[in-house]
C-alpha cells in the first residue's frame, strides 16, 4: 500500500450501537468505521476514533463512554440519549484541541445536534450516508438548512444511494465500502460442502423466506445466520420462519479458527437436516461459513444502499445469487462473480449453474474494486480536496 505524501489528522465520531472492533457479528456501520480507520492508518494518516471503551481500533482510540449500547436496535431511552450527547460533546471537545483536520461522522441522528446549536464544528465534516434517504427525516432538514458553502460534505456509498439523495447539498462522489481481502480465506473448491448460505439481520427485507423457498425448490441445504433485533415485526417474521427450520443451533461458540470447523461446523454439516438456523456468528466464524458454501443467497426485498455481505462472500471466492435491487447490480458482475436476477424462478434455475463461476474471478473483483486500500485511498483524496478548498 502506497503511503500518502500529505498526512491528514482525521477524527471519526463513531456510532454507539456496538463497539468498533474487528470481531463483530452484526455491526455493518461499525465494521466500515473499523475498516476506514485501518486503511487510513496504513496510508500514513493519523486516524483517531472517538468511540466506546469496549472498542479496539487500529489507529488511536479516544474513549467517550464506557460501553456501547450492545443491542443494534433498542427502545430509545433518556440514558441512551444522554450517552449520545456526552459522546458527541466529548468528541467535539477533542476536535477543538487544534490538531484535527477533518471530522468524519457516520450517524445521522448525531448530526441533528449541529442544527440544534449544541455544538459547532471547528473543522470540515465528512458524513458517510450509511442509510437510505427514506429512513431519516434528517436528510430533508439538512437539505433545507445547508447552503453550498457549508463545510459538511456528504458521501454516498453507492450510485443507487446517490440517486436517492439527489439534490442534497455538497454531495460528493460515491465511495464504495471495502474489506481487507487478505483476512478472508479463499474458497478454492466451490461447493465443497454443498450448501447455500444466507447471512444478515433476520427481517422481511433481507428475504430469508425467499432463501428458504430457493433451498426447498432446489433440494439444497441452507445455512441461515443472523441476529433477530428487538423489533416486533422482526420477531414476528422470525416466528414464521421457525416453522421451516429443521434444526436450530448456536454456531457462535468461541473456538479458534482451527477448531471451529471441526467442533462446530462439521457436526452441523454432517447432520441430515436441510434448513438450519445457526444464530449470530462473529466475523471470523462467518468467513468460514462463506468459504465452504456453494453460494451466498441475497434475495433482498428492498433497495439496499450497500450489501457488505456481497463483498465479504466474493472475497472468499464464494459467488452470489442476488435480486436485482438497490446497489446489487453495481457490486456483483452478472455471470462473472455470481448471478443477478429479477425473480425467484430465475434464482432457482441458476442454482445449478453456480459452479460455472470461477472463485478466482470473485476474489479478484473484490481486490480490484472493494478493498480497504481502495476505500481509504478515495477518502484520503476527498479529505485533501476539502482541505484545499477550506484553506
Amino acid at each position: 500500500m502506497t503511503k500518502t505524501k500529505n498526512k491528514i489528522n482525521v477524527l471519526h465520531i463513531a456510532t454507539l450501537n456496538r463497539p468498533i472492533r474487528q470481531d463483530l457479528g452484526y455491526g455493518p456501520i461499525e465494521t466500515v468505521i473499523y475498516n476506514i480507520d485501518k486503511g487510513l492508518h496504513e496510508l500514513g494518516h493519523r486516524s483517531i476514533v472517538a468511540c466506546s471503551g469496549d472498542s479496539s481500533v487500529i489507529g488511536e482510540q479516544f474513549t467517550t463512554i464506557e460501553k456501547s449500547f450492545s443491542e443494534y436496535w433498542s427502545t430509545d431511552t433518556e440514558l441512551q440519549r444522554e450517552n449520545m450527547r456526552k459522546h458527541l460533546l466529548l468528541s467535539l471537545e477533542r476536535a477543538q484541541q487544534g490538531d484535527i483536520d477533518i471530522i468524519h461522522m457516520h450517524d445521522a441522528i448525531m448530526v441533528e445536534f449541529i442544527f440544534k446549536g449544541v455544538i459547532k464544528s471547528p473543522v470540515p465534516i465528512v458524513m458517510t450516508l450509511h442509510v437510505p434517504a427514506a429512513e431519516k427525516v434528517s436528510f430533508k432538514r439538512w437539505n433545507e438548512s445547508f447552503i453550498s458553502s457549508s463545510e459538511v460534505y456528504f458521501v454516498p456509498i453507492s450510485e443507487y444511494q446517490r440517486k436517492q439523495h439527489e439534490g442534497l447539498v455538497n454531495m460528493q462522489k460515491v465511495i464504495h465500502h471495502g474489506v481487507d481481502v487478505e483476512n478472508y480465506p479463499f474458497n478454492s473448491n466451490p461447493g465443497e460442502q454443498d450448501y447455500l448460505f444466507s447471512i444478515g439481520r433476520i427481517t422481511q427485507d433481507k428475504g430469508q423466506d425467499k432463501a428458504i423457498e430457493v433451498a426447498k425448490r432446489t433440494g439444497s441445504r441452507l445455512i441461515i445466520a443472523g441476529n433477530v433485533q428487538n423489533k416486533g415485526k422482526d420477531r414476528a417474521f422470525f416466528k414464521r420462519l421457525e416453522k421451516s427450520f429443521d434444526l436450530v443451533t448456536d454456531a457462535g461458540k468461541p473456538f479458534a479458527d482451527s477448531e471451529y470447523y471441526e467442533k462446530v461446523m462439521k457436526p452441523i454439516l454432517d447432520s441430515d437436516k436441510q434448513i438450519i438456523y445457526i444464530g449470530e456468528v462473529d466475523s471470523a466464524q462467518k468467513r468460514l461459513w462463506y468459504r465452504h458454501a456453494q453460494a451466498t443467497l441475497f434475495p433482498i426485498g428492498w433497495g439496499e444502499p450497500f450489501g457488505l455481505v456481497l463483498i465479504e462472500s466474493m472475497a472468499c471466492g464464494t459467488p452470489i445469487l442476488a435480486f436485482n435491487k438497490g446497489s446489487v447490480p453495481e457490486i456483483v458482475v452478472h455471470g462473472k462473480a455470481g448471478f443477478v436476477v429479477d425473480t425467484i424462478d430465475e434464482m432457482v434455475e441458476l442454482v445449478k449453474s453456480i459452479n460455472l463461476i470461477d472463485p478466482s474471478d470473485c476474489r479478484t473483483h473484490i481486490k480490484d474494486n472493494f478493498s480497504v486500500a481502495t476505500m481509504a485511498g478515495k477518502y484520503s483524496e476527498l479529505y485533501q480536496q476539502i482541505l484545499e478548498v477550506s484553506t
